[in-house]
């Protein structure tokens, strides 16, 4: 559906199934194909519009291919409910198969794989064994997926049919987009069964290398993530993938450069020279640490993923600590992530300013990211002995600073400090005893009377100090109660003077007598029987010398790092846990409703095949918020054959800013103009650096060349000091048009409920005006190429532009819909011609001819259009797709 149709779901009247039914059944195509898309709308809302099925069905026969996605749509939600009405479409699946339309063919398989009915499913063998030795690669690599989904509902059939040989075969095909999706299906059905389905032989091996330079980017992760699970042979074999692998690194796609690390690390293993590795672990580098420039929920993604990699390999990012240094508006989970990998990548050489970052850490105002900060410091301290006395220093002036839950965390670090260095800094307990009066938490308490009881023979009046604790000893908590028990003990065998006597007897009598705690009866009664038996033993137990505490911040079992490493990029490297912890491998609870798999293609040609039904997706959908499901796909959007993935891949960029804080009193706001599920949409996000909350936002565009305007008003919730919002706000065309020659100048007014009114300029990025439907045939672009006048052909040098490879330049234009019609080489110039095309709505079409010497700066434009005022617009957006 367009964005025009938005009326079919605002329609409020009652009893509208006999009216809809009359409509489906008119002779009139306009009519049929209104009254379908009410009862999809419907259908999309809640409304039960089953009883229309028959009469729906009736409506497949056409040659108009938006009402065919309609109808399917409608098909793939009620066969359930209505299996023996839904064989009345098998006809038609079967004829459609055989249509001289890919496309068609393509969307009949695939429903057809969507219509989880067993009494289809033995019909459904016919077309796909043809549609997968189509002429076409879209029908090709949509009948892979197929494969996988048919599997799922009928495995004998699937095997009988030799379904599986034919997508092996397609492994060798010459589409690489062919080639992901098979390994993507064979993939998936080796997930649910425990015979060998799927495995990389050397021949096969070559033919993934082959395919990954050339697909996009879902494709990409599929053969990456099969390279991943690739035993390679030898030392030359690792080094062999590695070589074809690190380019993946530089994608713009976190998912993609993800995937490259695991691949690049479990070939690592293999690989023995000491200069490779080193100069894998420095191509690694860079891309991690552009990772931690996103949004914070890639941040987040990523840290975690980091966390892992540096506790096998920690060189990698070594040298690029600061980088991890938190910001003062991040948020406190990407905050916490980035402590851990400082703590990890803490060494002697980069103590000193890492110190003086956590210092200024437990000043902050958040509570749990100061505890986290001064913890950070005593885990730094037992991790490097020659830094240790630096880090007491440091919690020595944090103690000063008298801050309540700042001192009892310092207390509770420096009890692990004294246990990893005995009788080294036991000078600072006079310090510590200071602070006896701050204490209320019972890890502060206990931590404080063990340093007592441990140290009892140092401390003059631990005694006094003991029974100050002794006074709450019913109220206190099991804790604390086992620590008093303990300390009480050592101070009696380390001066068995009258008042620890004394002492040693209440607690002993509360012990055994006024507790219910199990732990702290047994314990009392054992000690108690060892005093009065055989004190000397008792000395001997209790007093013994303990084994020294050793670092944690690589806390993970060897096993378990492996399998985590082998998971980098999945829900399990997020988590930290093994997939099976959390993912049952039933394969009934791992499904996923039919319209969703139905939706996770796009129907065009040249997009990206999403994953199928993968439980532990490849995290890199940009937008995801750690311990979130991601959001549901657009179902309708992505039917009408729109996919997101140019939006998506701008998301992944951080947005310019339009209105700074300074001019702004506190207010910045960034944003762009990005292209979502087929949408214009304003992406705005507004951080708030004033000392008062804002509400009330609203926003309005000046009239503009392309007729902006929002098409809903601005839903944005109060903003308070220090936090910052995202939305993504839709627009609509043509609606404020402006006179006069085109430029691409946006003017913008925001205002909020206690600030004036803001007034900004941005830029129209012409590249998320372009339309899904810009996409020509070879012939169709000739055609219409030689109709347009050579008066409307404008050419334009790029000279500061250098592409360094023709297949990421087509895949980066094709993500803005700038559609890849052809490509052909000169030799005597060694130049690469590309032809693109591309339509801005209503129906302004740009015919490209790009010439380009790889590797070289400088690129030719050539433009045809039918609209030439147009063709600065499109440079500009040419210039600056090809440059980043």
């Amino acid at each position: 559906m367009s964005g025009h149709d938005s009326k079919y779901f605002t329609t409020t009247k009652k009893g509208e199934i006999h009216e809809l039914k009359e409509e489906l059944n008119s002779q009139y195509k306009d009519k049929k194909k209104d009254a379908v898309k009410k009862v999809i709308a419907a259908m999309t809302v809640g409304k039960d519009v089953s009883m229309l099925f028959t009469d729906v069905v009736n409506c497949m026969q056409t040659e108009n291919l938006e009402l065919k996605k309609l109808v399917y749509l409608y098909l793939i939600n009620y066969a359930k409910s209505q299996p023996d009405l839904a064989i009345l479409a098998v006809n038609t699946f079967v004829k459609d198969s055989q249509d001289p339309n890919p496309l068609i063919r393509a969307l009949a398989v695939r429903t057809m794989g969507c219509i989880r009915v067993d009494k289809i499913t033995e019909y459904l063998c016919d077309p796909l064994q043809r549609c997968l030795k189509d002429d076409d690669p879209y029908v090709r690599k949509t009948a892979a997926i197929c494969v996988a989904k048919l599997h799922d509902i009928n495995a004998e059939l699937v095997e009988d049919r030799g379904f599986l040989e034919i997508l092996k075969d397609l492994i060798s095909d010459s589409n690489p987009m062919v080639v992901a999706n098979a390994v993507a299906a064979l993939a998936e059905i080796q997930e649910g069964t425990t015979k060998i389905i799927f495995e990389i032989t050397n021949h096969t091996l070559f033919k993934l290398l082959a395919a990954l330079n050339e697909c996009t980017e879902w494709g990409q992760v599929f053969i990456l993530d099969a390279l991943s699970r690739y035993k390679a042979k030898d030392v030359r074999d690792a080094e062999n993938i590695v070589e074809r692998v690190t380019p993946r690194l530089q994608h713009a796609n976190c998912a993609v450069v993800l995937s490259a690390v695991k691949v690049i690390l479990q070939q690592m293993e293999l690989i023995t020279s000491t200069d490779v590795v080193r100069n894998l672990c420095k191509k690694m580098a860079p891309p991690l640490v552009t990772l931690i420039s996103a949004e914070p929920e890639i941040q987040y993604v990523a840290l975690r993923n980091i966390n892992l990699i540096v506790q096998r390999r920690p060189t990698i990012l070594a040298h690029e600590i600061k980088v991890f240094f938190c910001k003062y508006n991040d948020p406190i989970y990407v905050k916490m992530e980035k402590l851990e990998i400082m703590i990890k990548l803490a060494s002697d050489r980069n103590i000193d300013q890492v110190l003086l970052e956590f210092k200024e850490y437990a000043t902050e105002v958040d509570v749990d990211f100061v505890r986290k900060a001064v913890r950070a410091i005593g885990r730094c301290a037992i991790k490097l002995e020659r830094a240790a006395e630096r880090c007491i220093s440091v919690l020595l002036e944090l103690i000063k600073l008298k801050v309540n839950y700042v001192v009892q965390e310092a207390i509770v670090v420096i009890k692990d400090i004294f246990r990893r260095y005995p009788n080294t800094y036991e000078s600072i307990i006079a310090t510590l005893c200071e602070n006896l009066d701050n204490l209320d938490e019972p890890e502060a308490k206990a931590s404080m009377i063990w340093i007592i009881g441990e140290y009892a023979e140092r401390i003059d009046n631990a005694d006094e100090l003991l029974e100050g604790f002794l006074e709450t000893f019913p109220e206190e908590t099991a804790q604390v109660q086992l620590q008093l028990l303990t300390a009480t003990v050592k101070l009696f065998l380390k001066k068995p003077t009258e008042g620890p006597q004394q002492m040693i007897q209440v607690v002993l009598n509360n012990a055994t007598q006024e507790t219910d705690n199990p732990d702290l009866r047994d314990r009392a009664y054992i000690y108690w029987r060892l005093l009065s038996t055989d004190p000397e033993a008792a000395k001997d137990v209790v007093l013994a010398e303990k084994p020294t505490i050793n670092d944690d911040s690589n806390m993970l079992e060897p096993s378990l790092l492996d399998e985590l490493l082998s998971n980098i990029a999945t829900l399990a490297s997020v988590y930290h846990k093994p997939p099976d912890s959390f993912v049952s491998r039933v394969r009934a609870t791992v499904q996923r409703d039919d319209d969703e798999e139905y939706a996770a293609e796009s129907l065009d040609p040249e997009s990206s095949s999403a994953p199928v039904s993968e439980i532990t997706t490849s995290v890199a959908a940009p937008g995801g918020v750690p311990g979130q499901p991601a959001a549901a796909p657009d179902l309708l959007g992505d039917l009408m054959g729109l996919d997101g993935s140019a939006d998506q891949q701008s998301m992944t960029r951080s947005l310019p800013v339009l209105l700074s804080a300074s001019a702004g009193q506190g207010l910045q706001i960034s944003g762009k103009l990005v292209r979502r599920n087929g949408q214009v949409v304003y992406s705005l996000t507004f951080e708030n650096s004033s000392q008062i909350p804002l509400d009330g936002f609203m926003i309005q565009f000046n009239k503009n060349t392309f007729g902006l305007a929002a098409a809903a008003p601005l839903q944005l919730p109060p903003l308070v000091p220090g936090r910052s919002e995202s939305v993504a706000l839709p627009m609509v065309m043509y609606q404020n048009v402006a006179p006069g020659p085109p430029n691409s100048l946006l003017q913008v007014a925001v205002k909020n409920n206690q600030q004036p009114v803001w007034y900004f300029n941005d830029k129209i990025s012409i590249e998320a005006l372009f339309g899904e439907d810009g996409k020509m045939e070879r012939q169709h672009f000739l055609e219409t190429w030689k109709t347009i006048p050579d008066s409307h052909e404008f050419i334009k040098e790029l000279p500061s532009v250098c592409v360094n490879s023709v297949e990421s330049a087509i895949q980066k234009l094709q993500a803005t819909n700038l559609f890849f019609i052809a490509r052909r080489a000169q030799k005597e110039t060694r130049q690469e011609l590309l032809y693109l095309s591309a339509k801005v709505p209503p129906n302004i079409v740009f015919l490209l001819e790009l010439a380009t010497v790889v590797g070289t700066a400088g690129v030719k434009c050539a433009v045809k259009t039918v609209s030439p005022e147009m063709a600065p617009l499109l440079f500009d957006a040419l210039e600056a797709l090809l440059s980043t």
